[in-house]
């Protein structure tokens, strides 16, 4: 049976009593005192609970000196100001308190701001509603975000860009932050929208935007590159003042949310890009609202008004990535940022331009791009792709098996365990160096052929035991060949299998016939047959006569002749 409440109880003793109920017959139904009874009947409400008077605590006779402190506090400068566990250590020290850490940062930060008010010093924080107009006005704002991933906390930086007066926004999530980061935040959302604000845009004072905040004053020294991205974009930006954020709190919550089943930083922003999808085309009753609630449309409704308001984007992009001219250093890598990435060995003295974007980067000599590599997020880390070093690996062939890599290269996958078996078999069968040399002339196929087919050649080659880098690429050759090869159609099916012509037989098949006899050799078995005659002279002419010849011209003698005879 479920337990009344008090206001519960006092209706119900109200109600019997109108019902005839007495005093003590209220008391006995109702379980309660005649106090309760009569103040039941008295008020229909009950009484508020008083609240207990504060336990004395051993912090009550060093409030006075903490309060004294915080005042002094109020005009002292600003890295002179007393931290809770200064004050606390002073009141150990100076005046023998025997308080823990916890009392004193509780009541200090309960009594702190009652002592600012109370000084009159206390700034009135005050907020005037305000009226959007469709397609004018929009919030961004750019942070950190902590989300857990796969188990494990992980910090990203959330852009946030919301049009003010539909409540339409965009959100996305990268591993790393700048200002290369913070453009593609906005043209992401400005393509996503659909166009672009006529009037301001509020921004937060960010680092990527904003070189110098001048005062409290809404002047700000802009950084070059955001001038010449609001000039591209026509965007005119509208800073907040200092310690005041643009609202973006749910936009951070709704991010903390929606790791649920994400694992990879890209199955996150999937998460996060369905459910704005999800807003955006939830409509009636089930649509989410503007956050003022005063309108009865949703937001995919209001966003459909305020649309075709919006500015056209402009036809030409704009280049969101950071640009550096390092020079390649005699290992074939170069810095960027914080971190080092390689290319091509060719390229070793020369100094590169490179273009560094939120999620990769690219390495261009002159105006051909000669590397990208994906962006690396730790400091002080090195990006290897071992297609960069085979030119020299192959004049140098004992650095290949401890390069850093060859194991960068075996931990993206990209030198499977087949690679390792062919090698070891090309060692054991043509030696240590020139098998390595032949799967450097192996691992060369991947510059015109894919890794797949190189992968299928390795595995053919391996089989038929055959080490060499031309019999791979032939093997790779025919794995794409199969897999270009149209699937057969139902014409076909019903025809016998096209047979394999060889080279030497078509040439025959194309030659004009041949109509001489064939050669023989009968005319000289007859020396073989050959009679004894009963002078030396008259063998010789008659072999002579045999041949076709005179005496004078063959001079055979009687040895020789019965040798053959024999």
């Amino acid at each position: 049976m479920l337990r009344m409440s008090k206001v519960e109880l006092y209706a119900a003793i109200r109600r019997d009593h109108r019902g005839g109920m007495s005093m003590r017959e209220l008391e006995r139904k109702h379980g309660v005192t005649w106090r309760t009874v009569r103040k039941a009947l008295d008020s229909s409400w009950p009484e508020p609970r008083k609240k207990l008077p504060p336990r004395a605590t051993g912090l009550d006779r060093y409030k006075p000196v903490i309060d004294e402190i915080l005042r002094a506090d109020l005009d002292a400068p600003r890295k002179q100001r007393h931290t809770v566990t200064r004050l606390f250590h002073r009141l150990v020290k100076e005046h023998g308190a025997d308080v823990s850490y916890g009392m004193v940062r509780y009541y200090v930060a309960a009594r702190k701001p009652e002592i600012l008010v109370e000084s009159g010093k206390a700034p009135l924080e005050a907020f005037v509603p305000q009226t959007h107009q469709p397609g004018h006005e929009a919030e961004v704002d750019f942070g950190d975000v902590t989300i857990r991933l796969a188990g494990e906390l992980v910090t990203c930086y959330l852009s946030s860009f919301r049009l003010s007066y539909s409540g339409k926004a965009v959100h996305r999530v990268f591993a790393s932050c700048g200002q290369e980061v913070f453009f593609e935040g906005h043209v992401h959302a400005l393509r996503t929208l659909g166009g672009v604000p006529r009037t301001k845009v509020r921004y937060d004072n960010l680092k990527a935007a904003v070189a110098r905040v001048l005062g409290l004053s809404r002047a700000r020294v802009e950084a070059d590159r955001w001038i010449a991205f609001e000039s591209h974009y026509d965007i005119e930006s509208f800073y907040c003042r200092p310690g005041i954020k643009a609202p973006t709190r749910r936009a951070a919550s709704r991010a903390r949310t929606a790791t649920s089943g994400a694992t990879t930083s890209s199955r996150f922003r999937g998460v996060l890009a369905r459910r704005a999808e999800r807003d955006g085309r939830a409509v009636g009753p089930a649509g989410r609202r503007p956050q003022d609630r005063l309108r009865s449309r949703t937001i995919a409704e209001e966003f459909a008004l305020e649309r075709p308001l919006l500015m056209p984007l402009p036809q030409e992009p704009f280049e969101t990535g950071q640009l550096f001219t390092p020079r390649v250093d005699r290992y074939g890598q170069i810095p960027v940022r914080t971190n080092r990435y390689s290319v091509p060995i060719r390229l070793i003295g020369k100094r590169m331009r490179v273009i560094l974007h939120a999620s990769h980067l690219g390495v261009y000599d002159q105006n051909v791009e000669v590397a990208r590599h994906e962006r690396l997020i730790a400091k002080g880390a090195v990006r290897l792709d071992l297609d960069h070093y085979l030119e020299v690996l192959v004049r140098k062939p004992g650095a290949f098996p401890g390069s850093t890599a060859l194991e960068q290269a075996r931990s993206a996958d990209k030198f499977t365990p087949v690679h390792d078996a062919w090698w070891t078999q090309a060692m054991k069968i043509h030696g240590e160096r020139d098998g390595t040399r032949a799967l450097i002339e192996v691992l060369l196929l991947g510059r015109h052929m894919t890794h797949e087919h190189v992968v299928a050649g390795l595995a053919a080659a391996l089989r038929a035991g055959a080490m060499t880098a031309d019999a791979v690429a032939l093997e790779a050759r025919k794995a794409a060949q199969a897999e270009t090869e149209p699937a057969p159609d139902a014409r076909t099916l019903g025809q016998p299998p096209a047979t394999v012509t060889s080279l030497h037989e078509w040439r025959l098949a194309h030659l004009p016939p041949d109509t001489r006899p064939l050669p023989s050799v009968s005319h000289y078995d007859q020396l073989l047959r050959r009679r004894r005659t009963s002078g030396s002279g008259h063998r010789v002419l008659a072999a002579a006569e045999v041949a076709g010849q005179s005496s004078p011209v063959l001079q055979v003698s009687d040895a020789v002749l019965d040798a053959d005879a024999s």
